[in-house]
């Protein structure tokens, strides 16, 4: 008896399987285009930004220094934070050209 039970249940919640399928396809390509996409673009920007540094750019690193680009290399550059102040960082460690910042600050001031 209660094999038969379990067998009118499952037979009960049974549905097109091509549904299912066609339901968990639409799931993914959302979430593709509405978290992956979107992320890759701003990595692919990030990218970009950091290859196009130039010696005199002011920058901010993802730590919050703000300083001047005196120097670049292959995958470091030199920034002059303070007169005589030098640290040298990795380029994944630069957030944002400065001047960015400061025309998003004065835009929402």
């Amino acid at each position: 008896m209660q094999l038969n039970i379990l067998l009118q249940a499952a037979a009960a919640e049974g549905q097109n399987p091509a549904s299912f399928w066609i339901t968990m396809g639409l799931l993914m390509v959302v979430f593709y285009f509405f978290m992956i996409r979107p992320q890759q673009k701003k990595a692919k920007d990030a990218k970009k930004f950091r290859e196009s540094l130039q010696k005199g750019s002011r920058v901010v690193t993802i730590g919050g220094i703000h300083g001047r680009v005196l120097e670049v290399a292959d995958t470091t550059i030199l920034l002059e934070v303070d007169s005589n102040v030098k640290l040298r960082f990795e380029k994944s460690a630069i957030a944002m050209d400065n001047t960015q910042q400061l025309n998003e600050a004065t835009a929402k001031g």
